[in-house]
């Protein structure tokens, strides 16, 4: 099933993000489509920042600048969010001293308030760094990768886990191991994960030892159950991560480096 579906993405684009220059990663498209959350160049010497821009088409966006509250002189990246407009992402800001990354606070209107760090998800345990994190269309699950860096910005391993609310925190679910038994296959880097509105299907990167970064993708037959056989969308190639789903299920946005080495936000579609 998860083969089939893989196969149908195709014809690979490139999007456009009127009035912005540099790289673009880590794309998310809203819950509702109107807009583009991303971030520039993940690099460790460079100031890792989010922006948002608005829906022109499903291959352009205008972009409207940073995002209000949420930026800071750390690494702030991987935004997501909810039907509700509950705002997510990924920020180095207080590590050293919290052992947490992922934050959140209400968006508006290009801006997220009341900025904090998520409780109930970090592992409080130093090494283990959560990233890459994404919450659910219902704002239930927070989906996550957890990676042991042990030196350098590459983790000695990583992989792909859940946490679910209860009340106004999160608790890190233990069938994780078991709902992401395929997803996180050994002996590669699996993460970036995203999920359909529905939680049926689940996108995500596999990095494997030389390095070269692909997109993969399974699927279940309910949320109770764990995902299937993982396949891979051969339509993308070269070094591309971070997949988003559009809301219609029907465009994959991801982000993936160019020949000249900038990263750009491209697009594949199916039926």
């Amino acid at each position: 099933m998860a083969e089939a579906k893989a196969a149908t993405f195709s014809n690979p684009q490139p999007v456009t993000i009127t009035g912005y220059n540099q790289d673009a990663m880590e794309p998310f498209i809203s819950r509702d489509g109107n807009f583009l959350f991303f971030n520039n160049s993940n690099a460790p010497n460079v100031d890792t920042n989010l922006f948002w821009a608005t829906r022109v088409d499903d291959l352009t966006f205008q972009l409207q600048g940073e995002i209000g509250g949420v930026n800071s002189t750390s690494l702030d990246a991987v935004a997501s969010m909810d039907l509700g407009n509950n705002f997510y992402f990924v920020t180095t800001r207080s590590y050293d001293s919290s052992l947490s990354t992922i934050y959140s606070g209400p968006y508006s209107n290009g801006s997220v308030g009341n900025v904090a760090i998520v409780p109930g998800v970090s592992p409080m345990h130093r090494g283990l760094i959560d990233f890459d994190s994404e919450i659910s269309a219902d704002g239930n699950t927070l989906y996550f990768t957890e990676g042991l860096f042990t030196g350098g910005s590459i983790p000695q391993s990583s992989e792909v886990m859940l946490a679910r609310r209860n009340g106004s925190s999160f608790v890190r679910d233990l069938a994780s191991k078991k709902i992401f038994k395929t997803v996180n296959d050994g002996g590669k880097l699996n993460y970036a994960a995203d999920t359909s509105a529905d939680e049926l299907e689940i996108f995500f990167t596999r990095l494997n030892g030389k390095l070269e970064a692909s997109i993969f993708m399974a699927t279940r037959k309910s949320t109770a159950k764990p995902f299937g056989a993982v396949k891979k969308i051969k339509s993308i190639t070269g070094f591309a991560e971070a997949p988003s789903i559009a809301p219609d299920g029907k465009s994959l946005y991801y982000h993936q480096r160019n020949p000249n080495g900038v990263f750009s936000i491209y697009r594949v579609t199916r039926p």
